[in-house]
């Protein structure tokens, strides 16, 4: 069982950065790939990025690539994402999740098996 518990999330101006940080419980955090997914008023919930259970290997939306970045610190328990160059259009809530099978770095949701409560993002203009 993975507990997870995102914060950092708040009001920015565009342009703007904000990180995320993503609290796991459990010893057996760092086997797991961890991703960041987001939810916007209306819309489906839709991949940001992943990094794998080691750390090297990462992903990312192309509507996020060059902006923001996933990291994780295993010592720590901690999943980050770094937003930088915040658009309107990032606003959304903002999900931290866990892939146990750890085969590829997952984009889709139904691949992640934990989740956290979500932290609120608002980009304003």
């Amino acid at each position: 069982q993975v507990q997870l518990v995102e914060s950092g999330g708040g009001l920015v101006q565009a342009g703007g950065s904000l990180r995320l940080s993503c609290a796991a419980s459990g010893r057996t955090f760092s086997s797991y790939n961890m991703g960041w997914f987001r939810q916007a008023p209306g819309k489906e919930r839709e991949f940001v990025a992943a990094i794998m259970w080691f750390g090297i290997s990462t992903a990312y939306a192309d509507s996020v690539k060059g902006r923001f970045t996933i990291s994780r610190d295993n010592a720590k328990n901690m999943v980050y994402l770094q937003m930088n160059g915040l658009i309107p259009e990032d606003t959304a809530v903002y999900f931290c999740a866990a892939d146990t099978a750890r085969n590829t770095l997952a984009r889709t949701a139904v691949s992640y098996d934990y989740w956290g409560q979500g932290t609120q993002v608002i980009v304003s203009s």
